[in-house]
């Protein structure tokens, strides 16, 4: 079992900027894969950003590239998504998730991904 809990949500205005933060607890954080995702309402839940095990690899969604930065410290169990230039279309509740198959990859899909954390709302007002 793994616990993850994010946390760094809020409300900013258009251009600004936020971090989000995921805390990791259980099973051994450096051995699996980091993924961002969230959801808007009435949405599907969408793929954000993902990183490595030993982040020597990250992938964004193109909506996001050039503006958001994930990263990982595993000395802190700790995952980050830095936003920048926020948008009103990047309103949404974000969530962090754990794959523990890093062998097969950075994965899109969120069904593929084997915890959760409770997620944390990003507002961007115009």
């Amino acid at each position: 079992q793994v616990q993850l809990a994010e946390s760094g949500g809020g409300l900013v205005q258009a251009g600004g900027s936020l971090r989000v933060s995921c805390a990791a607890s259980g099973r051994t954080f450096s051995n699996c894969v980091m993924g961002w995702f969230r959801q808007a309402p009435g949405k599907e839940r969408e793929f954000v950003a993902a990183i490595t095990a030993s982040a020597s690899r990250v992938y964004y969604a193109d909506s996001v590239k050039g503006r958001f930065t994930i990263s990982r410290d595993n000395a802190k169990n700790t995952v980050y998504l830095e936003m920048n230039s926020l948008k009103p279309e990047d309103t949404a509740v974000y969530y962090c998730a754990a794959d523990f198959t890093p062998h097969q990859g950075i994965k899109l899909r969120w069904r593929e991904y084997d915890y959760w954390g409770q997620g944390t709302q990003v507002t961007v007002s115009s």
